[in-house]
């Protein structure tokens, strides 16, 4: 894609200083700054690259004061890092739109498919599907029977949804995500063994969801399982039949939420922590990475850390007091010796001067 910087700076509503005739083609890290690039500085730590990169066009703030020339036209903005996002989504091409129904592909005869709909090669649409106008489904995804797929929805490479799960619209999948797949449900029986318990009901993924690659959300014992708007889940996450992920919450890599665990709206989860079955968490809370977190959390809008879990800043006061452990040993070790001598002195009989 070509554009110059002038189109450029409309498009974020900027001020140009420089050549508005300056042609890019891809934005950079300003580390790999070259002709026709365009990249940013949001951070002061950033700044010496700017008289020093190749790159055409440089994004800045409007109250960045350059201390020395710059070659780079620069395009001056309220919010940098916001425009960086905006600039990306310009430049983030997509090869399967409006290419159509790939013929390598397999769409059953009773399926749905909207209009502007790409359907990549062995990809697979099962039975009574539905896929809304505008998705797109590259290669090698598989939605089973009696699944719903709403509108300008991105399932990349490797997708598994199950039959009879719900995807909202605006989502994107990303590749070997698996919505849909059994609950882990088993009664122990008195031989020793496991049998199995039937998971009957579906996952639901509201709208304007983004689940990050190899995610695994299990779909329900009965009822559903339910992402709901706008949440945000990155790689390698498990969410277990039954749980609730509220809106906006966002999740990092490597969590794990047991069954039946409702998360609240507007979380924020660290990667790696870990959440028992059947708890509640309050809008708003904030947990760490790698907490354990093992009991619900009913005050919303606080921070938590470790394993188990407590409030944050009491987390850090005591991280403090562990640190000072070794110290307050020996200190400790000091005084039991001391109130030891003054004991045995203690014992011994005072003198009277008495004959």
């Amino acid at each position: 894609m070509q554009v110059t910087a002038q189109e450029l700076c409309a498009y974020l509503n900027g001020k140009l200083e420089g050549n508005p005739n300056v042609i890019v083609e891809r934005p950079v890290k300003i580390e790999e700054g070259e002709s026709g690039t365009i990249s940013f500085i949001a951070h002061p730590k950033y700044e010496d690259y700017a008289y020093t990169t190749q790159a055409s066009v440089l994004l800045v703030s409007h109250d960045f004061k350059p201390e020395k020339p710059i070659t780079a036209t620069l395009i001056r903005v309220e919010d940098v890092y916001a425009c960086v996002s905006t600039l990306l989504e310009k430049f983030d091409g997509n090869a399967y739109r409006g290419e159509g129904v790939d013929p390598k592909s397999f769409v059953h005869k009773s399926a749905t498919v909207g209009q502007n709909v790409s359907v990549g090669a062995f990809s697979f649409i099962g039975k009574n599907t539905a896929i809304g106008d505008g998705c797109m489904v590259y290669p090698q995804v598989f939605i089973g029977k009696n699944a719903r797929i709403g509108k300008n929805v991105t399932l990349h490479p490797g997708v598994r949804i199950y039959h009879d799960c719900i995807v909202g619209d605006n989502c994107v999948i990303h590749s070997n995500t698996v919505i849909g797949s059994d609950g882990f449900g088993f009664l122990p029986q008195e031989n020793g063994t496991y049998k199995k318990v039937p998971q009957i009901g579906n996952v639901v993924v509201g709208n304007n969801v983004e689940i990050g690659s190899n995610n695994v959300i299990d779909r329900a014992t009965m009822g559903s399982t339910l992402i709901k708007d706008g949440v945000k889940l990155d790689n390698l996450i498990q969410i277990a039949h039954n749980v609730e992920v509220g809106q906006d919450t966002v999740i990092a890599a490597q969590a794990g939420i047991a069954g039946s665990t409702k998360i609240g709206d507007n979380c924020m989860i660290g990667g790696q922590a870990g959440f028992v079955g059947h708890i509640s968490i309050a809008d708003g809370s904030k947990v760490q990475a790698q907490s354990g977190v093992s009991r619900s959390i009913l005050e919303p809008n606080l921070a938590w850390h470790g394993s188990p879990a407590f409030k944050y800043n009491d987390f850090l006061r005591a991280q403090v007091v562990f640190q000072k452990l070794p110290n307050l040993l020996s200190r400790i070790n000091e005084l039991e010796k001391k109130l030891a001598d003054l004991e045995g002195n203690s014992d011994k009989e005072p003198s009277t001067g008495e004959k």
